[in-house]
């Protein structure tokens, strides 16, 4: 999607008709829009999550879908908005842009197919109406996975029939673990870059995690026994067998460690719990209690004592409240401890219940665990800006220094932001400590809590503040609270993150993730891509000495198309550093110049080659992606070539038989990926310039040489090394040596 020059109204005054005829074009086109509002489209709310949004696609995708209606002619450009809307909404980038700048903002190629009514009724989301298999993304996998406790996730694609036939047996043992260990899945069909980063290159893959320790992967057969088996492994919480000679002494020494006791008693006729099921409560009970069984057949004095109770809820329900922290304490308690506070407007429910766990769960995490009721100390929970129920991350440095947690209110969330807030540097600020003219560098985070997007992010934001300790502070600042500010700073999507450095402000327009943030500061302390102007573009880029070639983006900052190509041209810039030259023209500062250089639309993307010409051609950037690899490969296929086209014979002279190293790339015109390798190679030819010489062998022309090459795959990339010595050909596979990449 280009955006054209910016109009100017043309002079003169319109008369009453005109008037009326734009008033009632405005009127249609705002109505058209507002039917065309993806969130309208799938009948979500702006704070839906993607769970949310797949659900409700998949509703739509069952009814609308131009299968189901083969006679009506309009079905199709109907359900492809549908899908559009999907595609943008499930994305967090995509539905960024889309929140901020509407459609413009967007590529023009989403949403341009779609798959079959089979697809979406038997293969779309297959765990997504399961509540005992809690669906996982990139939002919320490390909190769960880091939290202490035990998950088996099922990593699986929609497509595979293998994943569909393990489908019942995986809802079967959720069923029978549930409350013991955490059962899992991952769409890998969403969530691809989550998946390539866990290594997962097969479906279903089914993983193990233990916090601190290397995910365990399980190759046993898919039926159900054995999936528990395996599953069962890990509770290694003791069970232990009480007799007469231990029973009370086991007992002491619990209670004077402030734990207790569960114990189920057996008799002779058949009452005492399975081992496993014994073994399941343990890990059930794990830091709150001890468990033990005795055998009571021989000792029928104690069999007046038989607990025959619902277990878990009575446990729980018996446990002691977290301890109360009142306007009194606060202060002095959270100056040199690290706390979680629960802050309650006076309920009790059963979340209320389940926080009595976090106490033992962060115990060897030495963070300490409290309540406050805001009912009873109003005033303190106001200065906090505390306006309903949440929990908090207190870091030991006062009152003032403390993070909010806006994630599941379910214990393995909560436990995992606990252990990430105490180690990261983030703050929830406030208007007291907002930095507005503060003189060390910021990054503030606006967001709302009903925002996915926002939710994911603040994660990310975690590991990047451990990242640059002591080089930037990170905050968040909440805009259904702080409207004032968010208004004064022109918040207009969630999230917008700032870097504020004294009197500078910059955006951050990136991917929601710690890398993407940690390359924008880099960039900004080091930036990858020249602001050109008239004067330098002439001298710069006009004006290059021979070797040097420029890619040039020029742009209008009002075009949501240039604001999205924006961090991808950072990023393309840094990939590229040191062999092309990057830069940007503001054309709406320089709208004349940038006429006079025939730019007509914008983002116009051109690279000036590295022999300036009379007429000073340049090629222009046609394709459909915009983002970074795409943008690299086209810069880079512009670079003269330093790899040689070799042929039958000159391989034999100059590679078998000649005195140099060489690294050789053996491919087929007709190989995609040969093809997106092609600037690569270049590159390491560039690279081992002066010390290996680097040639390519077309293998469609060459097919014999190729062969007798022993070459099986294209791209294939050899080194071949000058030992020292000449050898006939039939000698030369001692001297060959693979150096990588056969596909």
């Amino acid at each position: 999607m280009f955006c054209g020059l910016e109009p100017r109204a043309p002079s003169g005054h319109r008369s009453l008709p005109q008037m009326k005829l734009l008033l009632v074009g405005w009127l249609l086109a705002s109505v058209w829009a507002e039917a065309q509002d993806y969130y309208n489209l799938l009948g979500v709310g702006r704070e839906a999550t993607v769970r949310e949004i797949r659900q409700a696609f998949k509703k739509l995708a069952l009814t609308m879908h131009p299968d189901k209606k083969p006679n009506d002619k309009s079905a199709h450009d109907a359900f492809l908005k549908i899908n559009r809307a999907y595609e943008v909404l499930k994305d967090e980038d995509l539905r960024k842009k889309y929140d901020k700048y509407g459609e413009k903002g967007l590529d023009e190629q989403q949403g341009g197919r779609y798959e079959s009514w089979n697809y979406y009724r038997y293969d779309f989301g297959i765990y997504d109406e399961d509540l005992e298999i809690i669906t996982l993304d990139r939002g919320d996998f490390d909190a769960a996975v880091n939290s202490g406790e035990i998950w088996f996730i099922n990593f699986y694609f929609p497509r595979c029939s293998h994943c569909h036939q393990l489908a019942p047996t995986w809802r079967e043992v959720a069923k029978e673990m549930d409350g013991v260990i955490r059962i899992g899945a991952v769409n890998c069909g969403d969530n691809g870059h989550l998946c390539r980063s866990k290594g997962i290159n097969s479906y279903p893959s089914l993983y193990v995690y233990r916090a601190g320790q290397k995910p365990e992967k399980y190759f046993g057969d898919r039926s159900k026994d054995s999936l528990l088996q395996f599953s069962m492994h890990f509770i290694t919480t003791t069970v232990t067998e009480l007799w007469q000679g231990n029973v009370f002494t086991e007992i002491e020494q619990a209670f004077s460690s402030g734990v207790g006791w569960l114990i189920t008693f057996c008799s002779e006729t058949g009452d005492c719990l399975e081992s496993q099921t014994r073994q399941k409560l343990a890990g059930m009970m794990e830091g709150l209690v001890r468990v033990g069984w005795m055998d009571c057949s021989s000792k029928a004095a104690l069999m007046d004592l038989f607990l025959n109770l619902e277990i878990y809820n009575q446990i729980i329900n018996h446990l002691p409240d977290l301890p109360l922290l009142t306007k009194d304490t606060f202060q002095s308690q959270l100056a040199h401890h690290r706390w979680l506070v629960s802050f309650t407007f006076g309920e009790k429910n059963t979340a209320s219940n389940e926080h009595k766990k976090l106490k033992a769960m962060l115990r060897n995490d030495h963070i300490q665990v409290g309540r406050l009721d805001c009912m009873v100390d109003a005033e303190l929970c106001l200065s906090l800006y505390i306006q309903k129920s949440c929990l908090a991350v207190f870091k030991g440095m006062g009152v003032s220094d403390f993070e909010v947690h806006h994630g599941k209110n379910v214990l393995y969330n909560i436990v995992g932001f606990a252990r990430e807030s105490v180690s990261a540097h983030v703050t929830t600020l406030l208007p007291d400590n907002f930095p507005s003219d503060r003189k060390e560098p910021w990054l503030v985070d606006f967001f709302t809590p009903w925002c996915p997007p926002c939710r994911a992010l603040l994660p990310e934001l975690r590991k990047a503040s451990i990242q640059l300790a002591g080089q930037m502070r990170f905050g968040t600042l909440d805009c259904t609270i702080h409207h004032h500010l968010c208004s004064m700073y022109k918040i207009q999507a969630y999230p917008t993150t700032v870097i504020f450095n004294r009197s500078s402000l910059h955006e951050y327009e990136g991917q929601h993730s710690a890398d993407g943030i940690l390359e924008f500061i880099q960039d900004l302390a080091s930036p990858s891509v020249s602001v050109l102007d008239p004067e330098s573009f002439q001298r710069r880029v006009k004006g290059r000495a021979g070797g040097e070639i420029w890619a040039v983006d020029f742009y209008a900052p009002w075009c949501g198309p240039c604001q999205a190509l924006l961090p991808e041209w950072r990023r393309m810039a840094r990939l590229v550093a040191g062999q092309v030259m990057v830069g940007s023209m503001d054309c709406q500062k320089h709208q004349s110049f940038c006429r006079s250089q025939g730019v007509r639309a914008y983002p116009e993307i051109r690279l000036y080659p590295s022999q300036p010409s009379p007429a000073d051609t340049y090629m222009t950037y046609s394709g459909w992606n915009r983002d970074a690899q795409s943008l690299r490969m086209w810069t880079l296929s512009a670079l003269p070539r330093v790899s040689v086209d070799l042929s039958p014979e000159s391989f034999r002279d100059l590679v078998l038989l000649g005195p140099d190293h060489w690294v050789l790339d053996f491919y087929a015109p007709w190989c995609g990926p040969c093809q997106h390798f092609a600037p690569e190679f270049e590159v390491l030819a560039r690279m081992v310039k002066g010390e290996v010489r680097s040639g390519k062998l077309d293998c469609q022309a060459h097919q014999q040489t190729c062969q007798s090459a022993g070459i099986t795959a294209y791209p294939t990339v050899r080194f071949y090394p000058h030992l020292g010595t000449r050898r006939p050909l039939r000698q030369d596979r001692t001297r060959k040596q693979m150096y990588s990449d056969q596909s």
